[in-house]
């Protein structure tokens, strides 16, 4: 009884008749009574009748006397004079006499709860609040088992891709994207679910209707005590709107360099019609000497095919992006954009200098996106140098690169950047040119295409010297 008299849980111990024989020091000081005011006394004369009559003790305590049968628990509230009620655990359990296994005690045990009833209520809380987030935010979220199925689907998801959570429920998460993204998601999952390491991609998504979407997603890992993951969960954000935008601020950016270049192309035009024309009149004259007839028509067909090539680049640079899908050879979209503005550099008395290595690896991507890159850059140089310089512009494989790089460099000898200003070219709407002669959009709009493409854009400038601009783009490998 020694031990029992100093455990820290509550103990009594009653007869047949459910009287207390025996009461531990924990009861006592918990219930704020002496020995004498438990010992001998039944239950009704200890706990408050509303506590009997909710855990049925008195029922439960001759059950066990008459069966010889222990009661595994339950949970009962008491409060002492005095002090805040507190949730208890208890048990009964049969102490019988060794020779023929008559019941002749019941122990009852109770152990404090409270702070582990209130630590699960506050868990409970917790995990309601978190669910609620979940629920509430605007992105979507999901998370995954390791096999990636979808375990919880929010109400974002809902919305974004039409799909209820019962309609994706241990569906594989992998089915919902597009048939090119799809090994690329499941590599990742793999990937996640071995290192544990986030893992981000832009991805096309299948929704219930309507048109894919564009959806950017971040996965983490949910990881147990013992460091093995467990779960994944995925936050995703669309860019579908954000990427429509985008392109229509590319183009507009772009046919507000048409209009810059129209004086140029009118002019590249013009040479060939003249030499139609007056190719023409000769035939009107002299048409009747064989020699004459020949020579005419071989100029006008020259002249029509140049102007029919003009024509072309013009209208393939003006076009909308069809995606980043083509196989692009750097150096011909170098000489298409410069094309367009050869006579209009010519009459600056800006000299080009072209250093194009041959033999450079395609890129996979857009050549109207690039070729607006690369006349943005030629754009401002031209605009840097007004009283005419030098444009070098060489391609080259990427030096010190052990993946397969392409590298485009672009350097006039114009006015030149301040240093202030190097840090914010590529911001959007910041332009030093004068109102009304630049939006500020050129050089952003390039870095984003540089960006969507894997690259690099970069800028290096000495004032009154001039300006180059490094752009770097990943090649296709010849195995490829």
């Amino acid at each position: 009884m020694d031990v029992l008299a100093h455990i820290p849980s509550s103990i009594l111990i009653l007869d047949s008749s459910l009287r207390v024989v025996f009461v531990n020091r924990n009861f006592l000081v918990k219930s704020r009574k002496e020995e004498g005011e438990v010992l001998g006394k039944r239950l009704t004369d200890i706990f408050p009748p509303v506590i009997l009559l909710y855990t049925d003790l008195e029922e439960r305590l001759r059950k066990v006397c008459q069966t010889g049968q222990p009661f595994d628990g339950g949970e009962m509230e008491y409060r002492a004079p005095g002090l805040a009620g507190r949730v208890y655990f208890y048990s009964l359990t049969p102490l019988k006499d060794e020779p023929d296994g008559r019941v002749e005690n019941v122990m009852l045990f109770l152990d404090d709860v409270t702070e582990k009833k209130r630590l699960g209520e506050r868990v409970r809380e917790v995990e309601r609040h978190l669910a609620s987030v979940v629920e509430s935010a605007n992105d979507p979220i999901v998370s995954l088992d390791a096999a990636g199925a979808v375990m919880t689907w929010n109400g974002a998801a809902e919305r974004t891709l039409g799909f209820r959570p019962r309609e994706v429920a241990e569906r594989q998460f992998a089915d919902l994207f597009s048939e090119t993204d799809r090994p690329h998601l499941q590599a990742l999952l793999v990937q996640l679910a071995r290192e544990g390491k986030v893992q981000e991609m832009d991805a096309g998504m299948t929704a219930k209707s309507g048109p894919e979407r564009l959806i950017s997603w971040r996965f983490s890992a949910m990881r147990e005590e013992g460091g093995r993951v467990v779960a994944l969960v995925g936050v995703g954000r669309d860019l579908t709107e954000k990427r429509q935008l985008e392109l229509q601020l590319i183009q507009s950016a772009k046919m507000a360099a048409l209009g810059e270049m129209a004086g140029g192309i009118a002019h590249e035009l013009r040479n060939p019609l003249a030499i139609t024309s007056s190719a023409a009149q000769i035939l009107l004259k002299n048409g009747d000497d064989p020699g004459t007839r020949q020579e005419c028509a071989e100029k006008i067909h020259t002249a029509a095919s140049r102007a029919a090539a003009i024509i072309e680049n013009l209208l393939r640079f003006a076009r909308p992006s069809e995606g980043l899908v083509e196989r692009v050879d750097v150096n011909g979209t170098v000489e298409d954009t410069l094309s367009l503005i050869d006579h209009q550099i010519s009459l600056q008395s800006i000299e080009i200098d072209k250093r194009l290595a041959p033999g450079l690896p395609r890129v996979k991507g857009s050549k109207n996106q690039l070729q607006q890159v690369f006349m943005n850059i030629i754009l401002n140089g031209y605009h840097a140098m007004p009283e005419g310089g030098l444009f070098t512009i060489q391609t080259r494989r990427a030096p010190g690169d052990h993946k397969v790089a392409i590298e485009a460099q672009f350097a006039d000898t114009g006015r030149g950047i301040p240093e202030e200003h190097l840090s914010r070219i590529f911001q959007p709407f910041f332009t030093t040119m004068p109102v009304g002669k630049g939006t500020g959009l050129g050089l952003s709009i390039a870095y984003g295409i540089v960006q969507q493409h894997g690259g690099t854009i970069r800028v290096e400038s000495d004032v009154g010297k001039g300006s180059t601009f490094t752009i770097t783009l990943p090649g296709e490998r010849p195995d490829a």
